[in-house]
């Protein structure tokens, strides 16, 4: 499958937690909870360490100005464009993109949300990989 977008779908539909698997409407204490731009996310910790080498795989199609090895990151708002000058996405796919990098150790924010009203837009700055 080529299209960056459906991946990202559906990596994040397989490290979220099945509905049998929480029969109390409660994320369960071994959740990797990360917290998104506009969403929170519990995903289910085995799922998301056997999806890491694709997340790692659809990070490396952002451009490098992300990477701490290459520009150090850069704002979320230029995320929906690849490393080949291509919109591969919404906003929502960044998003889903960006906390699958968060909960595998593979990205971040470079500042506190309480910092972000002070940026352009209100929206972060984001680092992805190495």
């Amino acid at each position: 499958m080529n299209n960056l977008a459906e991946r990202v779908d559906l990596v994040i539909m397989d490290c979220l937690y099945k509905p049998e698997e929480v029969p109390d409407n409660k994320s369960p204490v071994d959740a990797v909870i990360v917290k998104g731009i506009v969403r929170t996310f519990a995903f289910h910790p085995a799922r998301l360490t056997l999806n890491k080498a694709n997340i790692t795989e659809m990070i490396s199609e952002m451009n490098s100005t992300f990477h701490k090895s290459g520009g150090g990151g850069w704002t979320f708002l230029n995320m929906c464009v690849d490393k080949n000058d291509q919109q591969w996405g919404e906003q929502s796919n960044c998003e889903a993109l960006l906390c699958l990098a968060i909960g595998t150790e593979q990205g971040g924010y470079l500042l506190p949300r309480e910092m972000w009203s002070s940026l352009p837009g209100s929206v972060p700055y984001i680092w992805l990989g190495e």
